[in-house]
Parts: structure tokens; C-alpha cells; sequence
């Protein structure tokens, strides 16, 4: 099964790889992927409750994931419509190159502007929490914090910016600019003033009071951006409820939702339910002993999650229980001797094999599992018998 699964995997993630080449769209690579993996790995598992559980796992941590990406993208299409970005580029006057950083009327300049764009972008993306996909995935699964991953990563990020800015506007000292032809972007609409700097302050100051709503509240950032998604809808009618609904449709959000990348997101669930197979039959996931000591330690509930057969509500508990006790741990592997039967059960070498992720001997580990069992039942679910058997180990 496993290999049949690796196969798949690289056979998916090679054509989305290769997707010019192809000319096949990567979404449906990573759909099809994901679609193989899961019934492969649902084919080879005797138990289909477990496999419901971890789906519905799955589908919940990609959900929200999903609703983030689709209600920031919807803000920024918004803002776009009202052509609220003219609050920002109609400022940007200059007769040099050298500080000239947007479209210019030769092709090669183009393309050299191109670059440094693409490097402000990714350097822009890396040190926030919702400057590009990667961190994003990151900061929702819980892996890093927003005051973490800016104040450690916001220098790097400044350096990588000005380096090659500092070069491109050296090599192009005192060069004029060649300017193109001005072009009306309003997309046929006009906009006031008023309503420009509305929707683009309101779309704007949405994003970045995301990761302040999720460190107040403690709730999912999905829910944030929803909420700020409501707040812009609910403004942008009130801005336009006087005007024909001929005039006011392409600035709503109903319109914006219809013009989102919604391939680009498609994609993204594809390729998240497809790797998560693959965090399920444990390819991905290890967590060494000495890592849950330290992890224990620091209270860090998103790295003793990463052992397999661990869930975010399992590995708060063993934080809880534990943290004053990692001292006493038995950190020995699999080699020891005078190994305990296996227990039998559907559930018992998933729960075994937690328990000795987490430190525990083998032997060790199969008792607990073991008497738990015998406590609980045979019929007992995964989750309860880990967490008993945790409680007895740790006695």
C-alpha cells in the first residue's frame, strides 16, 4: 500500500510539475492525486470508521484553509472593482528608472521590473502570517505565531528586498522612463474618490486585523476573514444602495466571488487532502524521543501533535499530564527486550504505536494498551484508549 501510494503521489505532483508541458491544468492533477491516494488507502484499511474520522479530520483543517484563501481573495477583488488601488499607484511619479518599480513601455524593461516585483513579493509574503499561501497554511495549522514569524523573519525579509533593489537602481542610475500609454483602469466603472479610499482602507485594514482577531479571541483565522468579509460586503451595499443595480453589480461581492481564482483554490484542497493521506499512514510524520521531551517542556502542543497517531486534543491532554514528568520518561526504542504480547483489538497497535512515539517502551506501551483495553472493551475507540492507556503508562 505504501508504495502504491508514494507511486501515486510522485506520478500527481510530477504532472502539476509539468503542467505547460502537459497542457493539463494542475488542479486536476491534484484532484485526481488526492482521489487515488484516499481510496487506496481506504481499500488496504480494514477500518472504515477510522478512515470516515480521519477524512472528516482532513476535510476540517483544508476547509478552513479554503474559506481563508477565498475570503481574502473576494477583498481584494472588491477593492480592485472600486479601483481602490489608484489610492496607491496614482502617487508613484518618476522621471528615473532607477526608482521606478511598475510597468514601463519596453519590453525589457518589463521583464527587469518583473524580477524585482517577484522578489518584493516573496520577501513581502515570508515574514507575515497572511503574505502568501505557505505562511498561511502554516500560522492556521498552528506551527508558527504572527509576533514569531514577524519579528524572526521580517530583517531577513528587508535584507532580500533592498540587495537587488540596491544593485537594479545602481545599474539603471540616470536612465529616463519611457512611459506607456495611459490607460484608464476603472474596468468601464467610476468610482468616487470617497469610495475608492473606503474599500481599499476597509479591505486593506481587514487583512491585517486578522492575526490580531485570532490572538484576542483564539478562534480559527477562516472565522476572522469571514467576519471582515461580512463587514465590506455590508459597507460596499451601503455605499452603492442608492445607485441602479445595472451600475452597482460589478462592485459587489456576489460579482467578486464570480471572478476569485477559484482553480487556484481547487487546486490548493486537492493537494492538502492529497498529502494528508500520506500524514495518515504515517509516510510523513515521526516525532523522536528527545524532540517530545523538549516539546512537553515548552508546552508545545503543535509538535507532540506531530507523532503519529496523535490528534491536537490527544496532545493537549499529554501536555497537561506530562509536562512535569517528561524527566521520568522512558526513552528507550523498539530494541528492548522481554517485549509484551500485542494486545488484539481494531485499535490497540494504532494506540501501541502512539504510545511508543511518545517515548514509551514497547513493552512498556502493550501493557498499558493492554489493561486499558480490558477496561474500556474491544469496541472501545482510538481515542479513548490511547488516553487511558497514556494515563496508566504514566503511572
Amino acid at each position: 500500500m505504501l508504495t502504491a501510494m508514494v507511486v501515486v503521489f510522485v506520478l500527481a505532483y510530477a504532472a502539476i510539475a509539468l503542467e505547460h508541458p502537459l497542457k493539463i491544468n494542475k488542479s486536476a492533477s491534484a484532484l485526481i492525486g488526492a482521489g487515488l491516494l484516499w481510496t487506496i488507502y481506504a481499500l488496504s484499511t480494514a477500518d472504515h470508521e477510522l478512515i470516515s474520522h480521519q477524512l472528516g479530520e482532513s476535510l476540517m483543517a483544508t476547509a478552513q484553509i479554503a474559506f481563508f484563501l477565498m475570503g481574502a481573495m473576494t477583498i481584494v477583488e472588491v477593492v480592485d472593482a472600486h479601483n481602490g488601488f489608484e489610492v496607491i499607484t496614482k502617487r508613484i511619479k518618476t522621471q528615473k528608472l532607477s526608482t521606478l518599480m511598475w510597468l514601463l513601455d519596453r519590453r525589457e524593461d518589463r521583464l527587469f521590473f518583473a524580477g524585482i516585483i517577484v522578489i518584493a513579493a516573496n520577501a513581502g509574503g515570508a515574514w507575515s502570517p497572511i503574505g502568501d499561501v505557505t505562511t498561511t497554511m502554516l500560522w492556521i495549522g498552528g506551527q508558527i505565531t504572527s509576533l514569531n514569524i514577524i519579528t524572526s523573519v521580517f530583517p531577513a525579509a528587508v535584507v532580500s528586498l533592498l540587495v537587488p533593489l540596491a544593485i537594479t537602481a545602481y545599474v539603471l542610475r540616470g536612465r529616463p522612463v519611457v512611459s506607456p500609454e495611459h490607460i484608464e483602469m476603472d474596468h468601464g466603472l467610476k468610482t468616487s474618490e470617497f469610495e475608492r479610499k473606503t474599500m481599499f482602507f476597509l479591505g486593506l485594514g481587514t487583512l491585517i486585523a486578522v492575526p490580531a482577531f485570532k490572538t484576542i479571541t483564539h478562534l480559527p483565522p477562516f472565522l476572522g476573514i469571514l467576519f471582515g468579509l461580512g463587514i465590506v460586503w455590508l459597507v460596499g451595499d451601503l455605499i452603492h444602495r442608492r445607485k441602479d443595480d445595472e451600475y452597482k453589480q460589478p462592485l459587489t461581492l456576489a460579482h467578486a466571488l464570480s471572478k476569485i481564482d477559484m482553480s487556484s483554490l481547487v487546486f490548493f484542497i486537492g493537494i492538502l487532502l492529497a498529502v494528508a493521506t500520506l500524514e495518515h499512514t504515517h509516510i510523513l510524520t515521526a516525532l523522536a524521543p528527545d524532540e517530545l521531551v523538549r516539546a512537553i517542556g515548552a508546552q508545545d502542543k503543535a509538535m507532540v501533535a506531530r507523532a503519529n497517531g496523535v490528534g491536537p486534543k490527544l496532545a493537549e491532554r499529554i501536555v497537561r499530564e506530562l509536562k512535569d514528568k517528561v524527566g521520568s520518561l522512558a526513552l528507550l526504542g523498539p530494541g528492548a527486550s522481554g517485549s509484551a504480547p500485542m494486545p488484539k483489538g481494531s485499535h490497540a497497535a494504532d494506540a501501541v504505536s502512539a504510545l511508543a512515539n511518545l517515548g514509551f517502551k514497547p513493552n512498556d506501551a502493550a501493557t498499558a494498551v493492554q489493561a486499558a483495553q480490558d477496561e474500556l472493551g474491544d469496541s472501545a475507540s482510538l481515542d479513548a484508549l490511547v488516553r487511558l492507556a497514556l494515563k496508566k503508562a504514566s503511572r
